[in-house]
């Protein structure tokens, strides 16, 4: 009843359902975040799509350059490894140098590499510029961008909205890959058979799209505002105890740092051993997915069926789509089950079917289990950030989603490699079979390790703060009961 003692008209059933789908979707979460929170979703759907674009054609525009098989899996190896170098400076100096102005250099960079592309055909040149400019061989993230975002969201968004934030950041990205594979495919396709282009300057047209999309980025990057930037005397007074209990409690305070090492961000004694299960973790998924990286994945469908190009980049858009709401389903998989089993029970069917990938020689039930890979593959995403933002320290954030990112790579990069071997030997299924299998036991591990860490923190969380409040109120009621 309102003021006048009128009773209100009530709310249409229809409604009421509709806000119950919106908020398990996350998209009450997402509507009501921040500008820049907004801002950075749409930059990685803008990043991923020149990402995809560039995947597409990488292996087939080095081979078309006069490079061999096992030589193209050592550019992709080296340009994760130099990546490695740059994004592991990138992201321990991000928060003291400032976070918008790391992922402005970022786009510069990619402009800079998709004009060095489409211009030569050296291959140390054309590394050099991988490597500074972050060309991607898998599709996926590398370089220092995903950390800084997912330390901003973290910042920027309370802990019960963080799953649904980070799912719709990590869907937008696969749809940006998705749209930038299927447009690639498309445009490639027109350009060389309507136009009648030659498939060199055909592939370099591809990489001046590149740049600019890099460019649009930068765009995007200048449009952040201050709140992005970390603050960390101001979360640790406004966040208190709650948000850094155990698992990570306990720091004390340390003398001032001074010179460079006041640059270096602090990471107390018992966030480390975390740190270092789940980076080993990471190390060995990560390893797994460098043995078949969507460059390679593409090269080896196109070229075992002979399928054209625009049907292919059709094809991965599907499979990238699949990936992408799979990422929403996931979101609210977590809410009820938790983080841990969420990543550990979805991904875990995905590494079977990733293994299988190879062996069929008919080229429909090989696509089944692609599609069927990719439907799963990407639903660990978002648990696996809101998880990793709920037990390292605000302060630490970013220092370690940067510290998982640069061992990630460090094992992804070891894979191409090995199977620029392994095709040049035609036995490009023994990739698929490994990387399937590695990632089956990354995901027993995790679930051995960590199964029991979430309810762990949220007793943790649970508990009142010695010296507070609530516990000086909890004694009270415990004398008054006696």
């Amino acid at each position: 009843m309102d003021e006048s003692g009128t009773r209100a008209p009530a709310m249409p059933a229809w409604r009421g359902i509709s806000a119950k789908v919106f908020e398990e979707l996350g998209l009450v979460s997402l509507h009501s975040s921040s500008l820049d929170v907004k801002l950075l979703c749409l930059q990685r759907f803008v990043r991923l799509f020149a990402y995809g674009s560039s995947t597409l054609v990488l292996v087939a525009y080095l081979e078309a350059l006069g490079n061999t098989k096992t030589e193209i899996g050592l550019f992709m190896t080296l340009t994760l490894v130099g990546d490695v170098c740059i994004s592991f400076l990138l992201t321990l100096f991000a928060d003291a140098l400032g976070r918008k102005s790391i992922l402005a250099l970022g786009a510069a960079l990619m402009v800079a590499s998709g004009i060095v592309f489409a211009i030569s055909g050296s291959y140390w040149v054309l590394l050099v510029a991988a490597i500074v400019g972050v060309i991607s061989p898998s599709g996926n993230e590398i370089g220092p961008f995903r950390a800084v975002e997912e330390s901003i969201v973290a910042h920027l968004t309370e802990p019960y909205n963080r799953g649904d934030i980070y799912a719709w950041y990590s869907m937008l990205g696969f749809a940006g890959a998705a749209s930038g594979l299927a447009c690639c495919g498309w445009i490639l396709q027109h350009l060389t058979q309507s136009r009648r282009w030659d498939i060199i300057p055909s592939y370099r047209a591809i990489y001046f799209g590149y740049a600019a999309i890099g460019a649009l980025k930068l765009v995007l990057s200048l449009l952040l505002t201050r709140s992005v930037e970390s603050e960390k005397n101001w979360q640790r007074a406004n966040e208190g105890q709650g948000e850094t209990a155990p698992l990570l409690n306990g720091s004390t305070e340390e003398p001032a740092k001074r010179g460079i090492r006041s640059l270096l961000p602090h990471i107390s004694k018992d966030s480390v051993p975390v740190v270092i299960n789940l980076c080993l973790l990471f190390a060995l998924d990560s390893f797994a997915s460098g043995l078949t990286p969507m460059s390679w994945i593409t090269y080896y469908i196109q070229s075992k069926f002979n399928i054209e190009e625009g049907v292919l980049g059709t094809i991965f858009f599907v499979s990238q789509m699949l990936a992408a709401t799979s990422m929403i389903v996931a979101s609210s998989l977590a809410k009820r089950f938790g983080n841990v089993n969420t990543m550990v029970f979805t991904h875990l069917p995905s590494a079977i079917f990733r293994a299988l990938i190879g062996i069929p020689n008919d080229s429909h039930i090989t696509l089944l289990f692609l599609l069927l890979n990719a439907s799963m593959q990407s639903m660990d995403t978002a648990p696996r950030a809101a998880f990793l933002a709920m037990i390292v320290l605000p302060e630490e954030r970013t220092a370690v989603l940067g510290t998982a990112n640069v061992v990630k790579t460090i094992g992804q990069s070891l894979g191409p490699l090995l199977t620029g071997f392994l095709a040049d030997r035609k036995l490009f299924w023994v990739a698929f079979l490994g990387s399937g299998s590695l990632k089956a036991l990354y995901d027993l591990g995790l679930l051995a390790l960590f199964k029991n860490k979430e309810k762990e923190r949220e007793e943790a969380k649970q508990r009142p703060i010695p010296g507070s409040l609530e516990e000086e109120s909890d004694s009270q009621d415990r004398v008054s009961n006696i």
